[in-house]
């Protein structure tokens, strides 16, 4: 059970960051290519990044949820 509760962090944790990564990457493309839109466009970066990083936060608690059941 344990092996279950670590993969579920670690698999949630690697793609919160390759996410991440996507999401900064199209935002700084963007940026670079229409300079001008930028407020837009880093609104919606943050706004991204709160979704992507919601995914790790409900990983946790499940984790924890399956650790408390054992």
């Amino acid at each position: 059970m344990e092996t279950a509760i670590g993969l579920c962090l670690g698999l949630a944790a690697v793609g919160a960051g390759i996410g991440n990564g996507l999401v900064v990457g199209r935002t700084i493309e963007g940026i670079a290519r229409q300079p001008e839109a930028k407020g837009m466009l880093q609104t919606q970066m943050f706004i991204g990044l709160g979704l992507v990083e919601a995914l790790p936060v409900i990983s946790v608690a499940i984790g924890l949820i399956l650790f408390a059941t054992r």
